[in-house]
């Protein structure tokens, strides 16, 4: 046995991992007390200053995107100058005797490196750093938009993360679409920005009969309120997508899927109910820009507000006007229960027992629980 094999089987045994079918004495014991804790972490655009040290090789010729993700290398730089340090240092705070890993919602780099080697070494470098600063726990992270975006990005990305993520979870990952249980809770990773749904269908069919059901993915699985109503899981207007959004929010629903995911940038908490089922989300941000974040303060709070704030938007910053998206809203407004959002942003922790599933939010570097969500 090599060094990678016995790292595998041995964080499988630590966390209560099902692997090829042998369910460990961790997952055993579990399974009957079967209360345990996830870390998590939303967006955290990973970079730092000078930009030349990830982007020299920048190469992006649209002069208005060009000017948008220069921006972006600028709060990144400043916000991983000391402020987001702190987010994550309180992170690693969060961890006790009950805590199994570490999630991570996607967009873990900024990417814009512009060539393939600077590409992998900053994935590299942040989860060398991260796992450092987070105790050493198995550290999983979701394909976001961010870390395929550049020269290169999507072939290293798949190149390099799913080796990463078999020593991580001490199983075989072969994709960026996968999924494992925790004693008796499947997590289903979803790489929103491809879809692979024959992947996302086995995964689903190998986790039958689970308690409860996370569909971890980067993008939310309801639409975004704003000028990017569409870009969500299956998101897309033609008719193919329609159906895909349908036909996998009913399998989902099946499940009573509980959702994690980032991209918007905003802490959100959705409970739906419809397609014969229920899916409840949470959406998760650590792109702490401003001080004043560590607040939880409501933006949006009812199912009577989703969608407004698309009907207010304007225009995109390429120029073009939003389309007003109402008819989308309207599908699933009916079947909403709980709609409430936050510009807040901070680190995670889910909380999991057989009688609940909750979600302790701590605003920025805040060590007491900001806000606590239900989710079951």
């Amino acid at each position: 046995m090599d060094r990678r094999q016995f790292m595998q089987l041995s964080a499988a045994g630590l966390l209560g991992l099902t692997v090829g079918g042998q369910i460990s004495l961790e997952a055993k014991r579990m399974r009957k007390n079967g209360d345990y804790s996830i870390v998590i972490l939303g967006d955290t655009h990973f970079d730092t200053e000078p930009v030349d040290v990830y982007h020299s090789n920048y190469n992006e010729p649209v002069e208005w995107l060009n000017c948008v993700q220069r921006e972006e290398f600028r709060r990144n730089g400043e916000m991983w100058r000391e402020r987001c340090p702190r987010l994550l240092n309180n992170a690693a705070r969060l961890i006790d005797r009950k805590t199994r890993m570490v999630f991570q919602m996607g967009d873990l780099i900024q990417g814009d490196c512009g060539k393939g080697e600077v590409h992998q070494k900053m994935l590299s470098d942040v989860m060398n750093h991260f796992k450092g600063v987070l105790g050493g726990l198995p550290f999983v992270t979701v394909c976001g938009n961010h870390d395929i975006r550049g020269t290169d990005a999507e072939k290293t990305y798949h190149d390099y993360m799913p080796k990463r993520m078999s020593e991580e979870l001490g199983a075989p990952v072969e994709k960026t679409t996968f999924s494992f249980k925790i004693g008796d809770d499947a997590f289903i990773f979803i790489d929103f920005n491809s879809p692979d749904d024959e992947a996302i269908e086995q995964c689903l069919k190998d986790t039958e009969g689970a308690r409860y059901t996370f569909i971890v993915s980067h993008g939310p699985v309801f639409p975004i309120d704003g000028d990017s109503v569409r870009w969500f899981f299956h998101g897309g207007a033609s008719e193919k997508h329609t159906e895909k959004r349908r036909y996998f929010r009913r399998k989902f629903a099946e499940r009573n899927a509980i959702v994690l995911c980032g991209h918007t940038h905003y802490t959100e908490h959705y409970d739906w109910y419809g397609d014969g089922g229920r899916i409840t989300q949470m959406t998760m941000s650590s792109v702490w820009t401003d001080e004043s974040l560590k607040n939880y303060e409501l933006y949006d709070d009812g199912p009577q507000a989703f969608g407004s704030r698309n009907k207010q938007a304007g225009m995109r910053p390429d120029g073009s006007k939003v389309k007003d998206e109402s008819a989308l809203f309207d599908e699933y407004r009916e079947g909403l229960r709980i709609y409430n959002r936050s510009k807040a942003q901070g680190s995670y922790k889910l909380n999991i027992s057989k009688d609940r599933v909750s979600v302790d939010f701590h605003g920025g570097d805040s060590k007491e629980v900001t806000k606590t969500f239900i989710l079951r």
